[in-house]
């Protein structure tokens, strides 16, 4: 359900997007092969993903640190159960990996979206 306050909130985010987020940003929204396209900051349920490919049902989560703290892996784990429920796959790139090699998570991330879109 989009409400109004979840389009704000989502809308904030993307102003203030981590800098892991925006150097898989800049990647992701230069590929066009395929016909994909990528959403950032996408509001869907009770939640905001980080990116959406909706051709491939496929949601992108970056996860800094604080997705190491149990507490929060649990929030994961059910956030990630809900969406799957919604025939939407996760999934969850390490920030250093994208601060390590943003072309190679970017790639990664197309590669496996076209995976997706061919089998929907």
């Amino acid at each position: 359900m989009k409400t109004p306050r979840k389009h704000q909130f989502a809308k904030q985010l993307r102003q203030d997007m981590s800098p892991p987020e925006v150097r898989l940003w800049l990647r992701l929204r230069s590929r066009a092969e395929g016909n994909l396209s990528f959403r950032r900051q996408h509001p869907i349920g009770l939640y905001v993903l980080d990116f959406y490919c909706a051709a491939a049902r496929l949601a992108i989560e970056v996860d800094g640190i604080e997705h190491t703290f149990d507490a929060r892996r649990v929030r994961d784990v059910h956030r990630d159960e809900w969406l799957l429920e919604q025939g939407i796959h996760t999934h969850r790139i390490p920030a250093f990996e994208i601060m390590a090699d943003a072309d190679e998570a970017a790639d990664g991330v197309h590669r496996l979206a076209l995976e997706r879109a061919a089998k929907t």
